[in-house]
């Protein structure tokens, strides 16, 4: 048996067969049948957009937010562990004076 050949669908074509499946008077049906996928892969697409945030649809315009918004949770952790290092030394600077003060 041969290779499945799977069709990968851009962002925008994706929600936009989720617009005209929830239009009224339309089917998914029949938008499916229009543009030539099939009514369980719309399902899936509306599932997709209602259960999940937008990070798993995350580019608008061209711009793929989730990467920046990676690249800005990932500098605000490195920042909380940095922060959390300084406090843990300072209460042991703080301890270790007030034990030897004289």
């Amino acid at each position: 048996m041969g290779k499945k050949i799977t069709q990968a669908y851009t962002e925008e074509f994706r929600r936009e067969a989720v617009k005209r499946a929830e239009k009224p008077g339309a089917t998914t049906a029949s938008v499916a049948r229009e543009l030539g996928v099939s009514a369980q892969q719309i399902y899936n697409w509306r599932r997709q957009f209602n259960r999940l945030s937008d990070k798993q649809f995350n580019s608008l315009d061209g711009v793929d937010y989730f990467k920046q918004e990676s690249a800005e949770v990932r500098k605000l952790k490195k920042e909380l562990h940095e922060a959390r290092q300084e406090v843990e030394f300072l209460k042991k600077v703080a301890a270790y004076f007030a034990n030897h003060q004289e």
